[in-house]
């Protein structure tokens, strides 16, 4: 008797899941392009061959900042609010906005230090695929990670934390991307 409930659940419950991913397919197919996400193709955000690129760029404004170094690394433009992930030949490979923390990390060049594939947040929301590249004042940890629930809301001002979020996507991308000891550049 046992089993056959449990068969019973898991095909609702595969049902369910099926239902809410066509849903979210329909909704995702439908948004006006006024509130559609940017693309992360590189074709999309990086500069065209040859272009002095710079962060404000009014011809190109998600072309990686010209003051972040070359070869491979992480680009963070605070005042942007963004991320460049830029291969050994200066290549975007991915581009994307990101929600600052409460405390932000100084300007400059860092290695990413560590990485923890699951953990509470110290916001308390479970969060994925955490690197850590920097301390901020105050002996704060400041690194890149993404909400589980996909939530990339606003820190709360009153807490110091150094989580800057994104996307579950992004942070797949950037897990990938940012291996221990991956150069991370900070631009204002």
């Amino acid at each position: 008797m046992a089993r056959g409930s449990s068969g019973i659940v898991a095909g609702l419950t595969a049902a369910a899941l099926a239902a809410v991913g066509f849903l979210a397919y329909q909704a995702s197919a439908n948004v006006p392009e006024t509130l559609a996400a940017p693309s992360p193709k590189a074709t999309s955000t990086a500069p065209p061959a040859g272009h002095a690129a710079g962060h404000k760029d009014k011809k190109h404004p998600l072309a990686v900042p010209a003051d972040s170094g070359t070869g491979a690394r992480v680009v963070y433009a605070l005042d942007d609010r963004r991320v460049w992930l830029v291969d050994a030949k200066g290549k975007t490979t991915r581009s994307f906005a990101v929600m600052p923390s409460s405390v932000n990390p100084r300007p400059g060049s860092y290695k990413v230090r560590s990485r923890t594939g699951v953990i509470k947040g110290s916001d308390g929301v479970p969060i994925e695929h955490v690197v850590l590249f920097a301390m901020a004042d105050g002996g704060v940890p400041v690194g890149f990670s993404a909400a589980q629930d996909g939530s990339t809301k606003a820190p709360d001002p009153k807490l110091k934390t150094g989580g800057v979020r994104m996307k579950r996507a992004d942070g797949n991308a950037m897990w990938a991307f940012a291996t221990v000891g991956a150069k991370v550049v900070v631009v204002p």
